[in-house]
């Protein structure tokens, strides 16, 4: 039994055995009757040689999800059990194909997803606020191969749900054409591909934004990032196993399509995600700075205003030098205007060797001759003691 514990789940037993299975778990993406739950169950009633009842449990998985392969694996193994010839994970004592590793990787994340906690505690690091018209928010752990679904309830991320992922086979950081890693950063992801795809792909496809403006100043490459399914044949693949996507299970893709359908959700990306119970302090921060960028720009006192930007500062067309000529021209006649920012939203930016946050939002610039309204991003690093400005442009 102890040899079954060791090959099933690479932890010691000990700390498996604090947990107490009752068939259902807290966290909503742990229902009863859902093939995570269903997997957890089985390897505990292993840890605690409970055979014939782990067998019922994996048979019952295969019956819900009959493409499970870690299930198939799970299975091969306890009846080999029975019969007293089980000498290693996948049947054989050699047996450490890359088949077999992907398997064990593949549970052990989903074992250690349980072990955590049955519902994360606080919110995502990254999210300092989001836009009270954003609905909901997605943040990709990618060293935990884990996504996380967040609600905006009354301006506070509020989570619902998180599923097992698979990202590049490469890990993370993307940063070239075909390295086969998972970027991380700050993106969008767009509404559903409507154009047929291969049953690789799955049941659906929802583009990444990437490269994003930051990752392209970067001179970071690649394109086709997508968040999409599993092949038919398929329930889920090892936690690194794409050419950089996000793979999820068809069943849970489905359960995300209603909110991804819309498209323009948030979707982070993350080494190393960590959880917070308070804002940042450098958010407050942060939003006195653009308040003040907005009032100095209002008050068409230009000096000042430029000094909100960053000498490294870029645009879609322009550095620095050409963004400050061309507003000082545009504002040499000192005409009254009005400006006025809402539906805010700041998200730190992961994994930077800075800090940064993307910040995005609603103008409404009024003037003696022009009338406008945008939706504009802009990316803010601190830097000399204070937030300044990196990239400014449409949203």
């Amino acid at each position: 039994i102890l040899l079954m514990a060791s090959i099933m789940v690479p932890w010691n037993v000990p700390a498996l055995d604090r947990l107490d299975y009752t068939g259902t778990l807290s966290n909503s993406s742990f229902g009863p009757n859902y093939p995570e739950s269903l997997v957890v169950k089985g390897l505990l009633q292993i840890t605690r040689g409970q055979l014939q009842q782990a067998l019922n449990t994996v048979d019952e998985l295969i019956s819900i999800a009959p493409n499970f392969k870690l299930a198939y694996l799970i299975r091969g193994d306890l009846l080999m059990a029975k019969s007293q010839q089980l000498e290693g994970f996948g049947n054989t004592p050699q047996n450490n194909s890359p088949s077999v590793e992907d398997f064990k990787a593949e549970a052990r994340m989903r074992i250690e997803r349980y072990l955590e906690s049955h519902a994360p505690q606080g919110i995502p690091e990254p999210l300092w606020q989001i836009d009270p018209t954003q609905k909901y928010v997605i943040v990709v752990d990618a060293d935990k191969s884990r996504l996380y679904l967040y609600q905006n309830i009354g301006g506070k991320p509020t989570y619902v749900a998180d599923y097992y992922v698979t990202i590049g086979r490469n890990g993370s950081e993307k940063s070239s054409e075909g390295d086969k890693r998972t970027p991380l950063g700050v993106y969008t992801a767009s509404s559903k591909l409507t154009s047929k795809l291969p049953d690789f792909y799955g049941r659906a496809a929802y583009p990444l934004s990437y490269p994003n403006e930051w990752d392209r100043q970067q001179g970071k490459k690649g394109h086709g990032i997508w968040l999409h399914g599993t092949p038919s044949n398929t329930y889920s693949r090892p936690p690194r196993a794409s050419d950089g996507c996000v793979v999820i299970s068809n069943p849970d893709l489905e359960t995300l399509g209603p909110i991804l359908q819309q498209g323009g959700t948030p979707f982070i990306i993350v080494s190393q995600l960590k959880w917070v119970t308070q804002a940042a302090p450098e958010q407050p921060q942060l939003q006195k700075a653009l308040d003040q960028w907005r009032q100095d720009w209002q008050a068409q006192d230009t000096d000042r205003y430029l000094s909100h930007y960053s000498d490294r500062f870029f645009s879609q067309t322009s550095d620095i030098n050409g963004w400050s000529r061309e507003k000082r021209r545009i504002q040499s006649d000192k005409k009254p205007v009005s400006i006025v920012l809402s539906n805010i939203s700041m998200i730190r930016y992961p994994n930077s060797q800075i800090p940064m946050a993307v910040v995005s939002f609603d103008q409404e610039f009024k003037s003696e001759f022009l009338d406008s309204r945008m939706r504009k991003r802009q990316y803010w690093i601190y830097e000399g003691q204070r937030w300044k400005i990196l990239y400014e442009g449409a949203a």
